[in-house]
């Protein structure tokens, strides 16, 4: 249940066409449901502007199964990351347009179509094995109404690969940059352009990256103003906060 649906009951309740009753069962399940071994917040949209989302990692199949079984009642898009192929399976005997997404480990259900953004995202990738992480971000964004532009393996050790795509790059309202290693894209990007820079440091690397510590620190001390740093592969925090950057 978003806004639009409580104002609508409120305006049902006050003009007669639904009843108290009625309306105090629309409402028994705000603002969460306890299905013993999670609680849905269902009221989280109405706050923030964005459903729950789930993190699939560390939870069984039935129970990614559970959770989505009642959030399908809500009429709400879902969006499940760290996904397996297994939990994907079984929530398409659910609801069968559900979607997988296997390089980003996402499912998703869009119950809704929300309107793309004129402006756009761009999410930029230092190397090919950054784009697990890469499309989780940009997934999650273009769940959430977004237009997104990728650009990928354009990092450092190849640096004309970027001024190839500078320009599109710019025109971005927000940037989303994901990189392991030593992370130094994130700050070259942050010297070039003038838009938020959301750095992603990945665990990819030799052993010296400390899976992903040593990308993790090298954007924390950025010398390039206006980077932000999510933490180490969480490409959909990132999505999350570009989105809401990109809706301002």
């Amino acid at each position: 249940m978003n806004e639009n649906d409580i104002r609508e009951l409120l305006e049902g309740i006050k003009n007669g066409s639904i009843t108290i009753e009625d309306g105090v069962e629309e409402l028994k399940e705000l603002p969460f449901k306890d299905l013993g071994y999670a609680k849905i917040d269902n009221h989280r949209e109405i706050r923030v502007g964005y459903p729950e989302v789930i993190y699939c990692g560390g939870k069984t199949v039935e129970q990614v199964k559970g959770i989505i079984s009642f959030m399908l009642t809500n009429g709400n898009n879902i969006l499940a990351t760290r996904a397996t192929k297994e939990m994907y399976n079984a929530v398409q005997n659910l609801y069968k347009e559900a979607e997988y997404f296997p390089e980003a480990k996402i499912i998703r259900i869009m119950k809704k179509e929300i309107e793309k953004t004129k402006s756009y995202i761009a999410v930029v990738t230092a190397g090919t094995s950054d784009i697990p992480v890469s499309e989780e971000a940009a997934i999650t964004a273009e769940t959430y109404g977004n237009a997104v532009k990728r650009i990928y393996d354009v990092g450092v050790a190849g640096i004309h690969r970027l001024f190839d795509k500078i320009d599109i790059i710019r025109g971005a309202k927000v940037v989303v940059v994901v990189a392991g290693m030593e992370g130094a894209l994130a700050s070259v990007v942050g010297g070039l352009v003038d838009k938020p820079v959301i750095a992603v440091p990945t665990s990819v690397g030799y052993g010296a990256n400390f899976k992903g510590l040593s990308a993790l620190l090298s954007m924390l001390n950025s010398c390039a103003s206006g980077v932000s740093v999510v933490n180490i592969d969480n490409g959909f925090g990132a999505g999350y906060i570009a989105s809401m950057i990109n809706k301002l």
